[in-house]
């Protein structure tokens, strides 16, 4: 690749991180699925997939940062032993399937979960602590395949009665676990090299700068609205992604 063309694809990308990091802040998801397409683009999906887990670790840092305080632990405790186990499963599953496959299935996957997300709100699920070690273990192992799943993890951390801060800071505590435990899958497998270190920390602070503007806008906008920029963020990605698949 050229100068001009890694120039490019550096302010692309920076400047993708930079607003994926404002709406990540804000409704809890949405950093990877903003990059997701990009990504894919210029690494392609099996290599893609490290570099949105070191992304979305930076990003899940720095909202533990800003709701620190309103962290319930407990919930991170058992979702994170049901989830690390399971996460090295689906990383093994994912280096054995079809590029093309991987990203066919990464863009219906996010489309799906537009009706299924409003399936489980009419539904009013209400979670238990126990019941979150499952939700660990069937996101963990989604997680090793699909890349993000902040998307249908979200309402599960609602339904267990997190809200605002104690929702933005305890998923991503809680999800911390399983992008540490795939990023060490995928160093053991050989796809986590240094340039892909490289290059997921220079993405990810870019996506640090835009959440730092997050904290004062998560009270601003209505629910509606929330819901409203959360689906049409999974839309307009997972069709992005399935048009490279073809």
């Amino acid at each position: 690749m050229s100068l001009p063309d890694l120039i490019i694809q550096a302010l692309v990308l920076g400047a993708l991180g930079l607003g994926a990091g404002v709406l990540g802040g804000v409704i809890g998801f949405g950093t990877t699925i903003i990059l997701m397409p990009a990504l894919v683009y210029f690494y392609g999906p099996i290599q893609a997939i490290p570099v949105i887990a070191l992304v979305a670790t930076v990003a899940n840092l720095s909202r533990i940062f800003l709701w620190w305080s309103v962290i319930q632990w407990r919930v991170c405790l058992v979702y994170s032993l049901a989830a690390i186990p399971f996460t090295v499963l689906g990383v093994n599953t994912l280096v054995r399937l079809d590029e093309r496959l991987i990203e066919m299935t990464l863009g219906v996957f996010l489309i799906v979960l537009i009706p299924i997300r409003r399936w489980m709100r009419k539904k009013n699920f209400y979670l238990s602590l126990w019941q979150m070690g499952f939700v660990g273990a069937a996101i963990g192992y989604l997680t090793g395949i699909v890349a993000t799943t902040g998307a249908i993890n979200t309402p599960f951390f609602l339904a267990y009665g997190l809200s605002k801060g104690a929702f933005l800071g305890t998923e991503a505590a809680s999800t911390l676990s399983i992008l540490f435990t795939k990023g060490i899958a995928f160093h053991q497998l050989g796809f986590l090299n240094i340039m892909a270190i490289i290059q997921g920390f220079l993405i990810g602070a870019c996506v640090l700068a835009g959440s730092i503007f997050s904290k004062k806008i998560v009270l601003a906008l209505p629910e509606h609205k929330f819901l409203i920029l959360m689906e049409l963020v999974m839309l307009i990605s997972g069709l992005s992604i399935l048009s490279m698949s073809f």
